[in-house]
């Protein structure tokens, strides 16, 4: 499992927090007693899950909530009395906070783990295929760019500037980003030296 991090003032829930989460298996959770602490390991370190355990002594814990689900890409249980979490649970759901109402069964507590670790999972597939996509994009940015210095510099057609990129990057054994980059600023500084 990843790692967790408990933001909590109590030391009583501290421990009973960092239990059960040793038994799902999140070994030697962070706990920090604040949200300024908090926010401080969020930009040094990278958690699966975060959870935050209202009140704070510097804040309420929402505001932390979603200040996690905007930085991170951590599953985010908010703790908090019956009271809070009447108020609460629209706005932190609406923004992919869990929100559990205390006191808590473990098997509630389990059930939600659960939940903010499998957000988190959806989280990082959908950051890995996005990264696919935006990197295949560029690839095609760059072939379109080396193209069109083809067809211009060489008089080449649009299909003889592609079958060209195609084939020296089958030739070279590199990728067809490479190739177009290559081509790219051979021709450009080409241009740039007749200017």
């Amino acid at each position: 499992m990843g790692r967790a991090m408990i933001v909590s003032a109590g030391a009583n829930s501290n421990e009973y927090l960092s239990a059960r989460l040793n038994e799902l298996g999140y070994a030697r959770p962070v706990i920090v007693p604040s949200g300024t602490e908090a926010r401080r390991r969020m930009l040094e370190a990278d958690f699966e899950l975060i959870i935050v355990n209202a009140p704070l002594p510097d804040e309420f814990g929402h505001e932390l909530c979603a200040a996690a689900v905007d930085q991170t890409d951590a599953g985010v249980i908010l703790l908090a009395k019956a009271a809070a979490c009447d108020s609460l649970m629209g706005p932190m759901n609406a923004q992919g906070v869990l929100v559990v109402s205390k006191p808590f069964s473990g098997a509630l507590f389990l059930q939600t783990v659960h939940m903010a670790a499998a957000s988190n999972h959806r989280l990082q597939r959908l950051r890995a295929e996005n990264d696919r996509i935006q990197a295949k994009l560029a690839q095609v940015r760059l072939v379109s760019r080396a193209k069109c210095l083809l067809i211009e510099h060489k008089g080449l057609t649009e299909a003889e500037a592609h079958r060209a990129i195609e084939k020296e990057a089958m030739d070279s054994r590199r990728d067809r980003g490479e190739v177009a980059q290559e081509i790219i600023d051979t021709l450009d500084s080409d241009a740039g030296d007749s200017v």
